[in-house]
């Protein structure tokens, strides 16, 4: 069977750019743990910038798996669910199960990757072990996190679980809800918030497992990923209202009211998620899809960042610990170290995990891609 090959430009950018703010809220983070020097609680921007970065995640794959399989449907007349679910363990599987290997048996015994005070000892990672590593084992390290404490070097792989608990879900919904997917998609976020704001009421109490279901929901964020199947839906339908929204001037007013919503540290206090999704699934259905805007993310250093975003996410906190606890040992503790440092140690890892380890399984990715998405197999 013949093989399509879907690409959308400036994606691998964007990935970038969220595994960068991400990356960025954590070195200041980890600085604070480390006493040295920061701004974890003096600028704003830098407290917010690391779940929106993850929240740019989710809407990026929403955008592309959605629009991905209704490809796959269109050309191939069926979604194959079975083969969506191999794709998805060779590309997530690997490498996330390697990070938690590290994190609950390698660096907890090398002192170089102690984290002072905040993690001073295994015990820390000891306390109620067994059900940590259970939950990470079956992808809700959300749970976790909320409902038993940070494991230092996986704790950031929640957004891994969340993402491998949308993917169960979502290639069922697409097969079998073949009419009206934009109000499906209307649909799922309204009753995830719907449900989000119920289980806060004590009227819920009744909920067996209320806290559990709580901690579960909170961080599950599926409407982020239904606002990218949204705009993934109006581009492959060729919806009238891309009229509206692949417009330069739309585009750029959008761009920069994010980036000044950004720098000033601007939250909102009920749907803080939602509305950044929505302006995100803007800038990536433009930056995607509206071949006359100026602005460009495609080169090779953004696309090969782009390619290895995956473990630019999981690696950085190890990069980042590698590049501070160098910079106290020179005794030069400076921002002009450790954020190069902390990109240097982080890219390396992620280049060398990407090219001698995940490649071998991507290479077998391919083998159950009836549509292939990019310039390699990322998606």
């Amino acid at each position: 069977m013949n093989k399509q090959r879907i690409y959308f430009p400036n994606l691998n950018g964007l990935r970038f750019i969220a595994a960068f703010l991400v990356i960025i809220h954590h070195i200041e983070q980890l600085k604070y743990i480390f006493k040295i020097d920061n701004y974890w609680t003096t600028i704003p921007f830098i407290e917010v910038i690391g779940f929106l970065g993850v929240v740019l995640f989710f809407v990026l794959s929403g955008f592309l798996i959605t629009y991905l399989l209704l490809a796959e449907e269109s050309s191939f007349k069926a979604i194959s669910i079975r083969k969506f679910y191999i794709r998805r363990v060779l590309r997530i599987w690997p490498l996330y199960f390697m990070i938690v290997f590290l994190a609950f048996f390698i660096l907890p015994n090398i002192s170089f990757f102690t984290l002072p005070g905040f993690f001073n000892s295994k015990e820390a990672l000891h306390g109620g072990f067994i059900i940590k590593l259970f939950l990470y084992l079956i992808f809700v390290p959300n749970l976790a996190v909320i409902l038993i404490g940070i494991v230092p070097y996986a704790s950031h792989t929640w957004s891994v679980g969340v993402e491998e608990q949308y993917y169960v879900v979502w290639p069922v919904i697409l097969k079998y809800f073949k009419k009206y997917r934009l109000f499906v998609m209307l649909g799922i976020i309204f009753l995830y918030v719907f449900a989000v704001k119920i289980i806060e009421l004590s009227c819920t109490d009744f909920i067996p497992h209320k806290v559990t279901v709580k901690a579960f929901l909170s961080t599950f964020n599926i409407d982020c990923m239904a606002i990218g199947g949204i705009f993934a839906i109006l581009l492959f339908q060729k919806n009238k209202i891309l009229n509206f929204v692949l417009n330069n001037y739309f585009f750029y007013s959008i761009l920069l009211f994010v980036i000044a919503l950004l720098l000033s540290g601007v939250t909102l206090p009920n749907f803080n998620a939602e509305f950044y999704a929505l302006l995100f699934g803007v800038i990536i259905l433009n930056f995607a899809a509206n071949d006359k805007i100026k602005l460009s993310l495609e080169n090779r250093v953004l696309n090969y960042l782009g390619n290895i975003s995956y473990g630019l996410y999981m690696y950085h906190p190890i990069g980042i610990v590698l590049a501070l606890v160098i910079c106290m040992k020179l005794n030069f503790i400076s921002n002009w170290l450790a954020y190069p440092l902390s990109f240097i140690f982080t890219i390396g890892l992620a280049g060398l995990s990407y090219n001698y380890f995940e490649a071998f399984f991507l290479k077998y990715k391919t083998k159950f891609s009836n549509i292939v998405s990019g310039k390699d197999t990322k998606e």
